[in-house]
């Protein structure tokens, strides 16, 4: 989900809606080829996960190439050390872990454009995985995917009060009318949180932008937008939910432990944390297929995916596409990721097939007598993303909004719709205010 702040040049996205995309990136003519007499070419790889492991693996088995793994201390100083970099014009690494949305990254001028190296890959990875490295059809980082998004409950309190599995997002709130008398919240949406309005929109198949030739489009009033609202609602309206935030994580667990908040949208990075801080609900979890739309014509789970950013000025884009598809679409990769302490691998979110990694991914305990469940679960919402989401160039002052009306929304002082209409207004106005094309 699009939740980290960053500031665009705007300029530079004025320049990037025209033809004119060179004017934001460094194009594969900037390519100086691969390795000659001088010996293998060095791809300079910055991220602040652990990525070592998967460098010597690579360097293991390739010889023209050879990765050098410069690690950082966390995602803010990868962030300030790129744009310092690309500032400056030297000591630019030819990847780097993603830190923001790519069209907004694009819109600064920290791009690449190698479109010529992804594009013939292309099968390699999962289609939902494609439009997170992608910019109007062209690429500019490799796609990484995203995790799986299914829902887990607390089976046993589901039982206890005889309430059936929901299917859909309407059997949610006819869930949360069953337990409410009870004192048990069917979900739980904090205030400073939006991303649930978010995801509903994407799983969907919305988006609130969208190009329409060198202008951008806003449409926060789509009836894929106001579907999902009218689903909030109902649940606000009806005092199905909690409100706890995420600022304070150690009193969010417990409060989810206590079987008073009893279905959790999830993914797999976050499943061992679950089980390592459950101490009276573990193994009473059951992993069950996301809820959708109940007009839905096919099953869908939101999937909005990144990239391994290939920054402006590096000089070997063709190697360096070529170091990060192997990392995102080949089994040594994956295998190389292996975490000894969780006994997991990192998520496979570009490939086609992550079935063989799936099972280390689901913690022993958690799910007790359903964890054989868990596997068919994520597998399911892995071949069910989908990904029509598109950041624009305010984004960032715009999700800074749609935070303030969340929160209004969620405590009763604003509908849904009028946060809509509200969203709508700004981003039109703000673009306009900016100089930026915005379609009629």
């Amino acid at each position: 989900m699009p939740r980290i702040s960053r500031r665009a040049t705007l300029a530079g996205l004025a320049l990037c809606l025209t033809a004119t995309m060179a004017a934001c990136s460094s194009g594969p003519g900037s390519d100086t080829g691969k390795a000659g007499s001088s010996g293998p070419v060095e791809i300079e790889y910055w991220a602040w996960g652990d990525a070592q492991p998967v460098v010597d693996k690579f360097n293991a088995t390739h010889q023209d190439i050879k990765v050098k793994f410069v690690k950082q201390a966390d995602l803010t100083t990868t962030a300030t050390g790129l744009r310092n970099a690309v500032a400056a014009g030297s000591g630019v690494p030819c990847l780097a872990q993603n830190f923001g949305d790519v069209p907004a990254l694009l819109a600064e001028g920290l791009l690449a454009d190698v479109t010529d190296y992804v594009k013939p890959a292309e099968s390699q990875f999962a289609p939902a995985a494609l439009p997170g490295a992608q910019v109007q059809g062209k690429y500019y980082g490799i796609p990484t995917g995203s995790g799986p998004t299914f829902m887990m409950i607390n089976r046993a309190v589901y039982d206890k009060y005889g309430v059936p599995v929901p299917k859909t997002w309407d059997d949610v709130i006819t869930a949360g009318k069953t337990l409410k008398p009870h004192g048990v919240q069917v979900m739980n949406l904090a205030g400073e949180d939006p991303s649930t309005l978010v995801n509903l929109v994407i799983q969907a198949g919305g988006s609130w932008y969208s190009v329409d030739g060198d202008a951008w489009k806003v449409d926060f009033l789509s009836p894929k937008s106001v579907a999902a609202a009218n689903i909030l609602q109902q649940l606000v309206d009806n005092n199905l939910v909690a409100n706890q935030t995420y600022q304070d994580r150690p009193a969010l667990i417990a409060y989810f432990d206590q079987g008073k908040m009893v279905s959790l949208p999830t993914s797999t990075w976050q499943l061992t944390n679950y089980e390592l801080n459950f101490k009276k609900s573990v193994g009473n979890w059951e992993p069950v297929d996301l809820p959708q739309y109940a007009d839905a014509a096919k099953f869908a789970t939101p999937a909005h995916g990144g990239a391994l950013l290939v920054p402006k000025g590096c000089a070997h884009l063709e190697e360096a596409s070529e170091v990060g598809i192997w990392m995102t679409t080949t089994k040594d990769a994956v295998d190389a990721s292996f975490d000894k302490a969780t006994g997991s691998y990192a998520w496979p979110g570009a490939l086609p097939d992550p079935s063989p990694w799936i099972d280390s991914s689901v913690p022993l305990k958690l799910f007790g007598n359903h964890r054989s469940e868990a596997k068919s679960v994520i597998l399911k919402a892995s071949h069910s993303g989908v990904d029509n989401w598109l950041v624009g160039p305010n984004y960032t002052g715009v999700f800074k909004e749609l935070q303030d009306q969340w929160a209004q929304a969620v405590t009763k002082k604003i509908t849904f719709q009028q946060l809509l209409e509200n969203m709508q207004k700004f981003t039109v106005d703000d673009l306009k205010a900016k100089g930026i094309n915005v379609a009629s």
